[in-house]
């Protein structure tokens, strides 16, 4: 797929609305010039744009998950998620929890750890920190 294809496929996903809304727009403005009859343009815009896209944002809008304040806050990697769970329910303390950690984080990938806007493992141990102090809440 070429740069202008993959260009327009990714606009027509997340931008439908507005490409809907200049179909219509264009549409309206054709069917009078087609058709010779004038009311075409305020009737196609009308049911276009106030009944036929509102309609379409609901049903393409995405349901929330019943379960989403629990995986909102999730990392992805299981023994992470864990670790974290199990220390904010105290079944480890904090020096334990940061060695488990510290032993999680060395055997990440030699890319993600040398990454060249800082240290990887006291950004997650911040964040799990963070998390930690939430769920203790």
């Amino acid at each position: 797929m070429t740069g202008l294809a993959r260009r327009v496929a990714w606009n027509l996903r997340h931008r439908w609305r507005r490409v809907f809304a200049l179909c219509v727009v264009g549409a309206g403005v054709a069917a009078p010039l087609l058709t010779g009859v004038w009311w075409w343009l305020p009737l196609v815009w009308f049911f276009g744009l106030f009944i036929a896209l509102p309609v379409l944002h609901v049903l393409t809008k995405p349901v929330p998950e019943d379960d989403a304040d629990e995986d909102e806050h999730a990392t992805g990697d299981p023994a992470l998620d864990a670790l974290r769970e199990r220390y904010a329910n105290g079944d480890i303390d904090e020096r334990e929890f940061e060695r488990k950690l510290d032993r999680l984080l060395e055997t990440e990938d030699a890319e993600t750890v040398d990454d060249p806007a800082g240290d990887v493992a006291d950004r997650v141990r911040e964040g799990v920190r963070r998390e930690v102090e939430r769920l203790r809440e």
